[in-house]
């Protein structure tokens, strides 16, 4: 069987990571026992491998930025653009979804609205028929500060948030991206909170409100099952 492979693309922020491991790990665990088949971890700096060697692609957070154009996401946006019209299950995360989007021919840059972090309600646009998203909002938890601004040709908006109009997409050719994190659970996200807590203050943004209003979000982590489930290990 073939692997079910992770592009690590970054580490969580330290409180996150020592409590509860890398992104790769924190994936795993959200998918749990949809995937029965092995799993590759793939580090987006590194030589990147021949993804017909896959059964399904999952790119992770970072927090690196992708309007910073350096050389790696140059290089993993090429490869990307390659393996989409295989038809190779690809899921990003957060930056994977933002390096889906500009490697496609969208663009990604600072968010208009801001930052945005911490528990949010997910609204479904219309016609809210995709496989793997459901028909009615829930919650998800975020934290970025770029976003998807512009779509690629034949792309299609599937979710917005209050303040992101762009939260998860539709690429084409089995290819999804979300601007939200299914992996993390209200404990995660706590994390990020208090990492950003001051930068949060001089932004006019209240991290204490924030963390109170922190949950899980089982319905976002549903998602990721789905994927795998649906669309690798069909």
């Amino acid at each position: 069987m073939r692997p079910l492979a992770i592009l690590i693309a970054g580490e969580p922020v330290a409180g996150a990571l020592t409590a509860r491991g890398t992104f790769g790990r924190m994936i795993r665990e959200a998918v749990g026992d949809a995937w029965a088949g092995p799993w590759l971890e793939v580090d987006a700096r590194a030589e990147l491998p021949d993804f017909g060697e896959f059964a399904g692609l999952i790119i992770s957070g970072s927090a690196a930025n992708v309007p910073n154009r350096d050389p790696w996401i140059l290089e993993v946006e090429r490869w990307l653009a390659r393996a989409v019209p295989t038809g190779l299950p690809i899921f990003g995360i957060c930056f994977g979804h933002q390096l889906l989007g500009q490697a496609l021919g969208g663009l990604v840059t600072k968010n208009p609205l801001g930052r945005e972090i911490g528990t949010v309600e997910l609204q479904l646009l219309p016609p809210g028929d995709d496989a793997l998203l459901g028909a009615s909002g829930y919650l998800v938890n975020m934290t970025h500060v770029d976003s998807v601004v512009r779509l690629p040709l034949g792309a299609r908006v599937l979710a917005r948030t209050a303040q992101d109009e762009i939260a998860a997409v539709y690429f084409g050719e089995r290819t999804w991206g979300v601007q939200f994190h299914p992996e993390m659970d209200a404990e995660i996200v706590k994390h990020y909170l208090m990492a950003r807590r001051g930068v949060m203050h001089n932004e006019g943004l209240d991290a204490d409100k924030a963390l109170l209003a922190a949950r899980d979000t089982p319905d976002s982590r549903a998602l990721l099952q789905r994927f795998v489930t649906q669309q690798v290990a069909r």
